[in-house]
């Protein structure tokens, strides 16, 4: 295949990227294309099956290792959970008094949450509590 063939092709792969929702795959098959495209320009393409052979092995070494990375790096609200498990471990101050296993109102970071008091004493309006998890939108708290 002509090396501007590979090329029409690879800069349509990408094209089609742009144009889609966030799955990040036709960006690797494009740049896999892209690749032969520059390496039949060269001369060290070879013939069309090995070309072949390249796109699909070059795309794949795309990829493999770096499709992961970029997910991660764009990651939208798909994250949300992994982004609250940072709470874990830090200190909430509670706006009212909260009995064992009873659900109130602490402040976190300048913002309300839903409360439940995880542990056997009672916490009082102003204490400070430890968050041992997050279910949804509910801070587990224990006295610090």
């Amino acid at each position: 295949m002509a090396w501007w063939l590979w090329m029409l092709l690879g800069f349509a792969l990408v094209g089609c990227e742009v144009m889609t929702p966030g799955g990040f795959f036709f960006l690797f098959f494009g740049l896999g294309a892209i690749t032969v495209g520059v390496l039949a320009a060269l001369g060290a393409g070879g013939p069309g099956w090995v070309q072949w052979l390249l796109f699909s092995l070059i795309s794949i070494g795309f990829l493999v290792p770096l499709r992961g990375r970029l997910l991660r790096r764009v990651a939208t609200g798909d994250d949300a959970a992994a982004r609250v498990d940072v709470l874990v471990g830090q200190v909430a101050v509670l706006l009212d008094d909260l009995p064992p296993g009873e659900v109130g109102k602490a402040e976190l970071r300048g913002t309300a949450w839903t409360a439940r008091n995880e542990g056997e004493r009672a916490l009082r309006r102003g204490q400070r509590g430890k968050v041992t998890r997050v279910d949804g939108l509910t801070l587990w708290l224990q006295p610090e």
